[in-house]
């Protein structure tokens, strides 16, 4: 990671943070507001999160921003309530299920182009469980954050899960020459 990590108390903020945003949008109660003055300044620049919700070990939603565009306070609430109300592959967060929601908030640096000549080339450069990818195709866009080399540790089998995601063949990558940008996070949870 190029940045400095975050302390302990950082970290905690914004999952105190993240944690209030979800509670007040699920019980539809009013969202947090942070005096960007009142912070420390490393969470008061832009940054680019992702807030993953689990429920029993479980993904239950998980939204984020590739690159940054707000202050990370602003980019935690955001995509806290997002991940909770807005994820199409669940239905949102319903008040009984707070207590069970387990909230992951990754940290993104920004994305740097990957180049490789071929997909043998383009497997070799990819570091599982360091790298997260975003791959583009045209318009089409996905990305899988690094956590997911846990579920996918061959790199071959992680690129056409991403392409599937990307709503593309799930051998895309080998046949063509796709867009490949790769980025790192530092993921802390509650």
């Amino acid at each position: 990671m190029s940045v400095q990590p975050f302390t302990t108390e950082q970290r905690q903020f914004l999952l105190n943070l993240a944690r209030q945003a979800l509670t007040s949008a699920v019980r539809g109660e009013k969202i947090p507001v942070v005096d960007l003055k009142q912070i420390s300044p490393e969470l008061a620049q832009e940054g680019a999160s992702f807030v993953t919700l689990t429920k029993r070990g479980e993904l239950r939603g998980c939204i984020g921003a590739l690159e940054a565009y707000q202050p990370l306070v602003n980019d935690v609430i955001e995509h806290a309530i997002a991940a909770g109300l807005d994820d199409y592959r669940f239905g949102p967060v319903q008040p009984e299920e707070l207590a069970e929601i387990h909230i992951e908030i990754s940290r993104l640096t920004p994305p740097s182009r990957l180049p490789y000549e071929d997909s043998k080339d383009l497997v070799n450069k990819l570091r599982p469980g360091i790298d997260g990818v975003i791959l583009r195709d045209g318009r089409q866009r996905a990305t899988f954050l690094p956590q997911v080399w846990e579920q996918l540790s061959d790199p071959a089998e992680f690129l056409s899960h991403l392409c599937y995601k990307m709503g593309a063949q799930p051998d895309a990558w080998r046949k063509k020459k796709l867009d490949v940008s790769v980025y790192q996070v530092e993921e802390f949870h509650e």
